[in-house]
């Protein structure tokens, strides 16, 4: 696998793994009880939690990019031509 395919793939991963933890824990204002400001949404999150959520999507796709990355060098497919 060439280093441009590697980064793509990783690239791809992360960001579904961000998108997939990125609604973990998130808790509105209005969900949470809280009076809401005039002129705020009341669907955006208290807290957010983005840092861990950002290391949380890097751990996993790393993980998963290390199976696809396996999977591809001992030909797990049957892809190459013999």
């Amino acid at each position: 696998m060439s280093l441009f395919l590697s980064v793509a793939i990783y690239l791809i991963l992360w960001w579904l793994a961000f998108f997939t933890v990125l609604p973990i824990g998130a808790q509105s204002g209005h969900e949470a009880g809280d009076e809401i400001v005039a002129g705020s949404e009341p669907g955006a999150p208290k807290v957010h939690g983005l840092r861990m959520k950002i290391i949380l999507a890097t751990g996993i796709s790393a993980v998963v990019w290390l199976g696809v990355a396996w999977a591809v060098s001992v030909d797990l497919m049957g892809l190459r031509p013999h």
